[in-house]
């Protein structure tokens, strides 16, 4: 097994940090949409439900 060099470790690092990083924007630019959706969606069945009935 050749060892591998700090460089090597330092740039896999790097880009598993980069990748981290790029997941939580993603996640954290998408989930409000879905959360505001979602709420308004209940909102629509909670009015419909109450002018129902």
């Amino acid at each position: 097994m050749p060892q591998m060099s700090p460089l090597n470790w330092l740039m896999l690092f790097t880009l598993f940090t980069m990748f981290y990083i790029i997941f939580l924007t993603f996640n954290y630019f998408h989930t409000p949409l879905i959360k505001q959706e979602i709420s308004t969606n209940s909102t629509l069945a909670s009015k419909s439900l109450n002018w129902k009935w």
